[in-house]
């Protein structure tokens, strides 16, 4: 990497999303996500797995033409409770996202990207240290590229630090900051937890990690009777990735980024396993292409789009 071209760029993100996941799934306990909300005994390993397909809609460009695309979202790992609030997991990382794109008058007409991929691993950490007080810090390495592009050139790799206080009547605050050194690009973000009860029902927490929209944002959320669920939330997802060297921008970067505003209705299944439906639109859309050293390209807006999506999640 150039050290000449890259930029810091101070950003609320989901450059992450992997770093980030173990700081959301604490701070949303509804959902069934793997980490324990509170301090607790030292016990076996718990493993869990999810699953989310996503498809955002068309999408008109603002010089012309339109994009759509669709995919899939794994996740899977363990968490292991040591007591008295210390903890430590692996989570593996998978995404699938197939782009199309109708005369992108903006990159002279042809698609600048088709199917990109995204594969790593995060290891996130948590020390109790009393007062109900929690440290954490979430190294997490990954690879995201277009299909046939260079999985050296894809690397990011950085980690999340955050600190977090459970209050005695279970409300959870939190602040941290994530440094990770993208593709020719270190970036530097603030973290916000938050799982605050604003009554019997209601509660303000971060987005689902693991779900279509990512974790960087809020979420208002009302419990129903019969293990039913529904929210309301905005969040921030920023795509980056290399692209290969046949298309054309060869060996260049890919971003694509917008803001989901969405509502989610959920469902539980026992204790174990939960049932998550998204529907929602895309504001604030746009796509960009850097050369090979992150220097700006060509760049485009996008008209709000249609969000769909859904999330399994399951834990044992």
């Amino acid at each position: 990497m150039n050290s000449g071209t890259n930029r810091l760029a101070v950003r609320l993100a989901n450059v992450a999303a992997a770093g980030v996941f173990a700081l959301a799934a604490t701070a949303h306990a509804t959902s069934l996500d793997p980490a324990p909300t509170e301090p607790g005994p030292a016990g076996a390993p718990r493993s869990f797995v999810s699953i989310s397909p996503i498809y955002q809609g068309r999408a008109d460009l603002d010089a012309g033409g339109d994009v759509k695309f669709g995919g899939v979202a794994l996740r899977g790992g363990f968490v292991q409770d040591f007591g008295g609030g210390t903890r430590a997991g692996i989570t593996l990382v998978y995404d699938y996202l197939d782009y199309s794109f109708s005369s992108p008058n903006a990159f002279r007409a042809a698609a600048p990207w088709g199917t990109v991929q995204r594969y790593g691993v995060a290891t996130p950490l948590s020390f109790g240290v009393g007062g109900g007080w929690t440290l954490g810090v979430t190294p997490a390495f990954e690879w995201f590229r277009e299909n046939g592009a260079d999985s050296g050139d894809a690397f990011t790799w950085g980690t999340t630090l955050t600190g977090s206080r459970r209050f005695a009547d279970g409300n959870m605050l939190g602040l941290g900051v994530g440094v990770y050194d993208s593709i020719e690009d270190t970036t530097v973000f603030p973290i916000v937890v938050v799982d605050w009860r604003l009554g019997d029902r209601w509660r303000l927490v971060n987005p689902l990690a693991a779900g279509p929209t990512g974790p960087a944002g809020l979420e208002l959320d009302y419990e129903f009777d019969g293990g039913w669920t529904a929210g309301i939330g905005a969040a921030w997802r920023v795509l980056r990735f290399r692209l290969n060297d046949s298309g054309p921008v060869p060996g260049g970067i890919g971003e694509e980024r917008g803001m989901p505003v969405f509502l989610r209705v959920t469902h539980r299944v026992g204790q174990q396993a939960a049932l998550h439906l998204y529907g929602g639109v895309v504001i604030n859309g746009q796509l960009r292409v850097e050369d090979s050293t992150g220097g700006r390209l060509r760049q485009d807006d996008l008209d709000p789009a249609p969000l769909f999506g859904a999330l399994f999640m399951a834990r044992f």
